[in-house]
């Protein structure tokens, strides 16, 4: 299918069989767009809103485009069999990892959904209302892990997961990570190398979108699934290093929203 008429993630039927290679080809015509910073992304995506999409269908497109890149590095890997570990901040970056979660589990995934996070629910109200709809899915368990202890359990045996999905934070990065994100971070970093494959949500953990430079500790990742257009720090030589394969899925940002 040509990439100017491919179906936008949420509405794209055939997403689920895709490998990645397929997926960056789905999606070439956001990845040929010209790169921009993280300010500038946000202020798209606030114009967007503006004028009338709706910030819940953006996040169902963006977590949908993770759902699909997660389930073909799983299988890429030869771990579908295994359970996609999520680890979701409180923000809409840990949102996109909640829709990612529900459609993984429509995907028949085994999914375990964690809100890192010291607040019992997500801050945002669309990262909340798909933490909600997480709740009771077969294939779905959710936890809070509110401090620094929970995410030390929950890393005991680690390898054992099919992939990492990183959706802790994504531009709001500044300074030193706090806890339980920072716990977070060392689990993610001890799966990788134990061999598991991880895939962060916009950008890996504290590495700056606009820049490209990290914090310590931040997130390497194999694979980063960012959105609408590519971003100028996923480009620059630590950037790059930290993000792995980097594919750009577009979320449904009009023409006249976009200040890129």
């Amino acid at each position: 299918m040509p990439t100017d008429t491919a179906p936008l993630p949420a509405d794209d039927p055939d997403l689920a069989a895709l490998s990645l290679d397929e997926l960056a080809q789905r999606w070439a015509d956001a990845a040929s767009r010209t790169a921009i910073s993280a300010e500038a992304m946000t202020g798209t995506d606030r114009k967007a809103q503006a004028q009338g999409i709706p910030g819940e269908r953006l996040m169902e497109h963006a977590g949908t485009a993770v759902a699909a890149a997660a389930r073909a590095l799983a299988v890429r890997n030869g771990r579908e069999e295994r359970p996609v570990l999520v680890l979701a901040g409180p923000g809409n970056n840990g949102g996109d990892g909640f829709v990612a979660a529900r459609r993984l589990a429509g995907w028949r995934m085994a999914v375990i959904a964690v809100l890192v996070a010291a607040e019992p629910r997500p801050r945002t109200a669309d990262a909340a209302r798909n933490w909600d709809r997480l709740g009771g899915l077969a294939l779905v368990t959710r936890i809070h892990a509110p401090v620094a202890r929970d995410l030390a359990i929950l890393g005991q045996g680690i390898e054992r997961a099919g992939v990492i999905v990183d959706a802790l934070l994504g531009t709001g990065v500044h300074g030193q990570l706090r806890e339980p994100i920072r716990t977070a971070v060392e689990v993610v970093r001890r799966a990788r190398e134990a061999g598991v494959p991880v895939l962060a949500v916009d950008t890996p953990t504290a590495v700056d979108l606009t820049s490209g430079d990290p914090s310590d500790p931040a997130v390497r990742a194999d694979l980063t699934v960012t959105f609408h257009r590519p971003k100028s720090g996923l480009r620059t030589r630590r950037g790059r290093a930290f993000a792995g394969r980097v594919l750009v899925a577009p979320i449904g940002i009009p023409p006249e929203a976009d200040r890129g």
